[in-house]
């Protein structure tokens, strides 16, 4: 697993996915919207407005939220036209990013992008570049706690997830990406509430990297998700646990 979803986790720890839960709901409402606008509203036969609609759940989203991202992308209810772009670059240390970004003013969003990745040290790459690298997958976190790793381990396996990793301080369940949510809500029920619960894109390979480089793409992760048009961004950079450790405690 990359150092992506460690760096996830210490940033829990320091409170600041709390800060960002207004900015989350947001990037779930616009990808509900943009499924049901593409593959219509009905969540059994849409699979990508069924994976959408069970990330959001499983991250507490209310459910007249989610009812009203639909209705909107179905134009039941008026509501901002967006489009889908993805932009493919290198960040410091040769670290390909993949940055999916959901946009009213594709202008705006390519020139965000492009700043951020040449003022980190990197650079904007063509279509196809870096995508290759990266699998799509659901993602579900889970801190350890009380549960063993085999009780964790066969509630996700029995609601669809694939395999089950040890991530340090928490275990790592990948998953289908339509059955992310089903998987988080199978935990919920169990007593474990999930830190996160995401379709995610996971890298085939990864780039390790020394403190210098680890605090430059770590900078510019946090930046480019501080931007409102910007989704999901997935990196393939692996940071050995002391130095993520050390820069989250900067």
């Amino acid at each position: 697993m990359s150092g992506h979803s460690k760096w996830s986790t210490i940033k829990r720890k320091k409170g600041k996915a709390d800060e960002q839960r207004g900015r989350i709901f947001t990037k779930l409402i616009r990808e509900i919207t943009i499924a049901s606008r593409e593959g219509g509203g009905d969540i059994e036969s849409n699979p990508r407005l069924r994976a959408a609609v069970q990330t959001a759940k499983g991250n507490n989203m209310p459910a007249a939220n989610i009812e009203r991202a639909i209705q909107k992308g179905t134009g039941e209810l008026p509501g901002t036209v967006y489009e889908e772009v993805s932009y493919e670059g290198y960040g410091p240390g040769g670290v390909a990013f993949l940055i999916e970004t959901v946009t009213d003013n594709r202008n705006r969003t390519t020139a965000d992008i492009r700043h951020l990745l040449v003022k980190s040290g990197g650079n904007m790459g063509e279509l196809g570049s870096v995508a290759w690298i990266f699998d799509t997958r659901g993602l579900v976190v889970v801190e350890k706690g009380d549960r063993s790793e085999d009780e964790v381990m066969m509630i996700a396996l029995d609601a669809g997830a694939d395999d089950l990793t040890d991530a340090g301080d928490s275990w790592e369940i990948t998953t289908p990406y339509a059955e992310v949510g089903a998987v988080a809500e199978a935990l919920r029920a169990k007593g474990i509430e999930p830190a996160s619960a995401e379709v995610a894109k996971i890298p085939k390979s990864t780039v390790q990297l020394d403190r210098t480089a680890a605090a430059a793409v770590i900078r510019l992760v946090d930046n480019l998700e501080e931007l409102d048009d910007v989704q999901r961004v997935s990196a393939n950079f692996d940071i050995p646990d002391e130095i993520l450790e050390e820069l989250g405690s900067d």
